[in-house]
């Protein structure tokens, strides 16, 4: 596996983001119940600064975010793709579900974010080779 990269966060986000691990949404605590304990071999954290913002769940050793698209995001379409990019530059991939998705069909969730998981494992297993890029 991949070496675990470290990213700096904001150290005054560390008490926001245990006052929002405390007052989870419902989908947010489906989820956890799911993902937690390394039920799908690595293990999550929730609500976890990473530079200057709070990712809903994030995996270290995949650099894996897990985002789930509530109410709260509604109308924040361009601040999230924003803040993704951001996230993204620093090297965390990304997987996003809409709250309904978690409540109504947490099968396919699970299914999807096992594919993710996958992905990101052959990957690391075998790094995309420099001069075969455009092709």
């Amino acid at each position: 596996m991949a070496q675990n990269i470290i990213i700096p966060y904001n150290r005054k986000l560390k008490q926001y983001a245990r006052y929002l691990r405390k007052n989870s949404t419902l989908s947010e605590v489906l989820l956890w119940q799911q993902i937690k304990k390394k039920t799908l071999g690595y293990e999550f954290h929730r609500q976890l600064p990473i530079d200057e913002f709070i990712v809903d769940f994030y995996c270290h050793e995949l650099m894996l975010a897990i985002e789930i698209d509530g109410n709260s995001h509604e109308y924040k379409y361009d601040y999230d793709i924003f803040r993704q990019g951001k996230l993204e530059r620093l090297g965390v991939r990304f997987i996003r579900f809409d709250d309904i998705e978690i409540k109504k069909d947490m099968n396919n969730v699970l299914r999807a974010l096992e594919q993710r998981i996958s992905e990101i494992e052959i990957t690391q297993q075998h790094p995309p080779n420099p001069l075969q890029r455009g092709n």
